[in-house]
This record gives C-alpha cells, structure tokens and sequence, in this order.
C-alpha cells in the first residue's frame, strides 16, 4: 500500500506486513499513517476473508522510533477521537479488533512497546520462541496507550500485566505464552499463520465474522447480551446460502464454495 506497509491478497488471504526494515520496523509519524490507511481498506473489502500480520526482515515491531517522532513531531492528537472511538494511535492497534474478518499475527525478532499492542490487535499471535517482547513504556517514563490495556484485559492476568508494565522488562515468546500475551509458539510462525489464514478462508466467511462479533462484544456484554447476540447471529447463518453450502460441502467430502 505505502513504502511502510505491504499488503497481497491471495485466494482471500491478506498478507500485510510491516515494511520498514532498516529500522526493525519502529513506528514513525508515516507507518502510523499507513497502518491506518490499511486497516481502513481492509474494512471495505468483501474479498478478504484472514488477514496476516507480520514484519519485514529481523523483527516484527521495535516499538516507537523516538528519534523520528521527536524530530518531526507525531501528529497524533491523543485527546480527539479521530478514528471511531480511538486516536490515530490507539486505531494502529485496536483497529485490527474491528475489521470484521480474523487476523493472525506472526511475530518474530523484537515484538516491544507500540509493537506489542499493535500485536495484541489480532485475533491469535504466533510467535518465534526466540522472539523478544516487552510493554515497554515505562522505560521512557509514559505508560501503554495504543490500546495495550483495552487488548490486554481479554488476554492475561490482571497482575501479570501489573508487573509487566510497571517494570518494562523483556520476556521470550515462552514465557508470554504462559502470560496468555502469544497464542502459542512455532519455529516458523509465519508459515503456520499462513496455513491457518488459508483454513480460516475455506470456512463459511459469514459465520467467521458472526464469530468475531460475538467474541468482540464478550468482554463488555452481560450474560443476556450475549446469549442475545448469539441468537442473533444463529438466525442470520441458519438456512443461509452459505450454511447450506458449507453442509452440501461436508456431506460430498468435498471444498466449499461461498459467497463472499
């Protein structure tokens, strides 16, 4: 899309990727503009069906380019709601949460600060154990605001998070698997995630994105509220041209073919 992100659609897949290589991939005012941009695509597009998410060359994230942000000013007014009911730097991150279709990020280098809630925007993380993490604002004296603590609710330990933050120290692909922060580990995470966006994407593409939905309201939603979405959801998909393919497909052992 930009000399800072790289998007190529096949067979309904998405493969986005950080392209800022030189740099191990550190967020300046342009990949913020660019990452936007491409969440803002991805939102319209009816042929995408998985998105994966990953970096180019050592690293998926490093976080902040201090140098750049502070040389040439962010351009982010964190007080204005400029995307929905984020800012432009929240909306790198939480943006990944409201495209209606799944999103893998394979991780892989340093996954640190910035990087890592914009990881924690996707709906499953795969990671190199090797890989290196970190919420990592404290370092420089500020605490996690692209939309770290709203991700980050869903997925660890309120204390575990506590420590992590309130230290900035780094910790391997393991051990934030035991935290809940990466889904699981792989020796070749972004194969993997391609191989699952590619399962993902032969499976009833409505009935995936009812899935997200529900999931996305689960953790602001009373019981009621979401036994009421998941009948809401069941209604759309039941007898649906897709449902009925997907059981046509199952009983003749055979691909699907959906309507997208």
């Amino acid at each position: 899309m930009t000399e800072r992100v790289t998007v190529r659609i096949e067979e309904g897949v998405a493969d986005v990727r950080l392209s800022r290589p030189d740099k191990m991939n550190a967020l300046d005012p342009a990949m913020f503009d660019a990452l936007a941009a491409t969440i803002d695509d991805l939102k319209a597009r009816t042929d995408v069906r998985c998105v994966v998410l990953s970096g180019e060359g050592r690293a998926f994230c490093a976080g902040l380019d201090m140098a750049a942000m502070a040389s040439g000013g962010s351009g982010i007014d964190l007080d204005s709601r400029t995307h929905g009911i984020a800012n432009l730097a929240q909306y790198v991150a939480w943006g990944w949460r409201e495209l209606p279709m799944p999103v893998i990020a394979a991780l892989h280098g340093v996954v640190l600060g910035g990087g890592l809630q914009i990881a924690s925007g996707a709906d499953v993380r795969i990671a190199h154990p090797a890989t290196r993490l970190a919420i990592r604002e404290l370092h420089w004296g500020i605490v996690p605001d692209m939309a770290g603590i709203a991700l980050w609710r869903t997925l660890a330990r309120d204390d575990v998070l506590r420590e992590l933050t309130y230290t900035a120290r780094e910790f391997d692909a393991v051990a934030a698997a035991e935290y809940g922060l990466v889904t699981r580990v792989s020796e070749d995470p972004l194969g993997e995630a391609m191989a699952l966006a590619r399962d993902i994407a032969g499976r009833n593409p409505h009935a995936i994105r009812g899935a997200k939905r529900l999931y996305n309201l689960a953790a602001d939603s009373d019981a009621a509220g979401a036994l009421r979405a998941e009948s809401d959801e069941q209604l759309k998909l039941l007898r649906s041209p897709n449902q009925m393919e997907q059981v046509m497909a199952n009983m003749e052992k055979r691909a699907a073919r959906f309507i997208d």
